[in-house]
């Protein structure tokens, strides 16, 4: 059984059949063409803080604010169908994001929503545009997001939520036939749910007039600009309809974003939602290599007891791809998701890693936000994140739903 402390103190393993074979040591040395070597993030002192925190944590407990929902879902002014369909989804009790959000956004107001992925946020915006659908069929809404896996997300969240109200979506993102997407906008759907870029050409061709959109959404807006959706952000702003209702999320609250924020609401109601720490629910350690290498680690890892459903982090897709299939050479059932995947090879990795049919999921940041997996046991950052906030979201793809869960770095 290895060990592994917490703080960089050690790790013991005994990976040594695999001693010589490609070292592996990272998804790739050098990210960028040219030879220009990309920005890393050392969470060292985050890691040692993080245990601090926790020890505290632990003897505080009683002291701990409980939420307390102001509504239940039955509460709210929505129809009895969506009503049963929530309660088919084991919901009755509002997240605080939703608990405070729903009422404004049925209210007809424009809403800020400062919350992190897992605060149940998608459900809070959904349910009440659904609510506005069913009154009205003419109500038309576009909802962006940074992601093809998102924008996923959140039309299987919309369908579930939408069971037997004859509401109907298109799903405009990247990486998949356009003219599908083109025949499916003609039927005049409710929702369109998509990526920038995507809802841009669409948009260019005349197959989306922004002009019929009652509702505008723009999720993981810090996302989207760090991506560098900005331009087609402020493009599709510049043409949104003057009467809307306009609800915009977004993890962090910096210059760039507040520059956006102005020129898309009118008069928000501006909720912020201060989830429980990461450091509470993850258990950060750190996996120092002292000369071992990355893959052999990696190896015994997954070899160990408690390893079920591993999300894998790195910064190349090529990187991804080649340790993804040194994994499968030796055995691991692992599938790999990058940007270099085509639509249906993402959809049927996350699939596979979302049932459990695949142990490991290799993947570079494209999953690090937004994406909503149950049950990881464990995120391994193989190689180190760029920043603070990319090492955050990373391991916040554990420990969601009050589960706790475990990171693993790896240090050279």
């Amino acid at each position: 059984m290895q060990n592994f402390n917490r703080g960089g103190r050690g790790f013991q393993n005994r990976a040594n059949n695999y001693r010589g074979r490609n070292n592996f040591s990272g998804f790739g040395s050098r990210g960028n063409r040219g030879g220009r070597r990309q920005a890393t993030f050392d969470p060292t002192p985050v890691i040692i803080q993080a245990g601090i925190q926790q020890a505290e944590t632990a003897k505080n407990l009683d002291e701990q604010e409980v939420f307390a929902p102001k509504h239940l879902f039955t509460d709210f002014a929505i129809s009895d169908k969506l009503k049963d369909n929530i309660a088919q989804r084991g919901y009755s009790t509002p997240t605080p994001i939703q608990d405070q959000i729903i009422p404004h956004i049925l209210e007809g107001r424009d809403v800020v929503g400062i919350a992190n992925t897992g605060t149940g946020k998608t459900a809070a915006f959904l349910i009440p545009l659904l609510e506005k659908v069913v009154k009205n069929p003419n109500e038309k809404v576009l909802i962006i997001v940074p992601t093809r896996e998102l924008a996923l997300q959140v039309r299987d969240e919309l369908m579930s939520f939408a069971d037997g109200l004859q509401i109907y979506s298109s799903l405009c993102i990247g990486g998949a036939p356009i003219f599908r997407q083109i025949e499916s906008l003609r039927r005049g759907q409710h929702f369109v749910i998509g990526t920038p870029g995507r809802i841009k050409d669409l948009n260019q061709r005349r197959k989306i007039r922004f002009e019929q959109f009652t509702n505008i959404v723009l999720d993981e807006v810090d996302r989207m600009l760090d991506m560098g959706f900005v331009h087609e952000i402020r493009e599709i702003i510049n043409v949104l309809p003057n009467q809307r209702q306009s609800l915009f999320f977004s993890a962090t609250m910096n210059p760039r974003v507040k520059e956006i924020m102005q020129g898309f609401l009118n008069d928000p109601v501006s909720i912020s939602v201060k989830t429980q720490e990461a450091s509470n629910r993850v258990t950060q350690e750190l996996v120092k290599l002292n000369g071992k290498s990355k893959v052999d680690v990696l190896h015994d890892l997954l070899n160990t007891e408690g390893f079920a459903k591993v999300l894998v982090f790195g910064r190349t897709k090529h990187g991804a791809e080649k340790l993804s299939k040194e994994l499968q050479t030796r055995g691991f059932k692992v599938d790999a998701i990058h940007g270099n995947k085509s639509q249906g090879q993402r959809q049927r990795a996350l699939r596979d890693f979302k049932s459990s049919y695949i142990q490991a999921l290799i993947a570079t940041d494209v999953v690090s936000r937004g994406v909503d997996i149950d049950d990881v046991t464990h995120v391994i950052n193989y190689d180190l994140p760029e920043s603070y906030e990319d090492y955050i979201h990373r391991i916040g793809r554990t420990g969601r739903a009050d589960k706790i869960g475990t990171a693993l770095t790896f240090l050279d």
